[in-house]
C-alpha cells in the first residue's frame, strides 16, 4: 500500500515536467553573455537569485541553468527552457527578471540570444525523470 502511494506521489510530481517536455510550442534558448570580469561576483549573485525565483515562481519557466566557462569565468551561458513563447514574454515582465536586467545592465559587455530547436524530446523527458 505504501509503495502505491509513493508511486502516485512520484507520478504527480514528475508528470507536469514530462508534459512540458512534450509540448511542441516549447521555447529553448541559450543566452551567451560576456560580463565585465571585475563585476563577476556581483553579476553571478544577481543571476543566481533571478534563476531561482524564475523556476520557483513561474509555472511556464521549465528551466534556467546558468553556467560559466571554466577557463573564462566572465563568459556566461544560460540554458533557458520555457513552456511556450507566452511564458517567455511573461517572464520578461516579472519583478525578479527586471531586477536582474536593470541591476546587471552595466556589467554586460556582450549579449547574444540563440534560439534553439530540440532534436530529441525523448531525451529531454529522460533528463526530467532523472531529477
Amino acid at each position: 500500500m505504501i509503495m502505491k502511494i509513493l508511486f502516485f506521489l512520484l507520478i504527480a510530481y514528475f508528470f507536469p515536467l514530462l508534459a512540458f517536455a512534450q509540448q511542441p510550442g516549447m521555447m529553448v534558448r541559450i543566452a551567451e553573455i560576456e560580463i565585465d570580469a571585475t563585476q563577476s561576483e556581483a553579476y553571478i549573485t544577481l543571476l543566481k537569485e533571478e534563476a531561482a525565483a524564475s523556476v520557483k515562481l513561474e509555472p511556464g519557466v521549465i528551466a534556467i541553468v546558468p553556467m560559466t566557462q571554466k577557463e573564462h569565468p566572465n563568459q556566461v551561458r544560460i540554458l533557458e527552457i520555457y513552456a511556450d513563447r507566452q511564458a517567455y514574454e511573461s517572464h520578461l515582465k516579472t519583478p525578479h527578471f527586471l531586477k536582474y536586467k536593470n541591476g546587471t545592465a552595466k556589467m554586460v559587455k556582450a549579449l547574444k540570444l540563440v534560439d534553439m530547436s530540440t532534436m530529441d524530446a525523448e531525451a529531454m523527458r529522460q533528463v526530467f525523470r532523472k531529477m
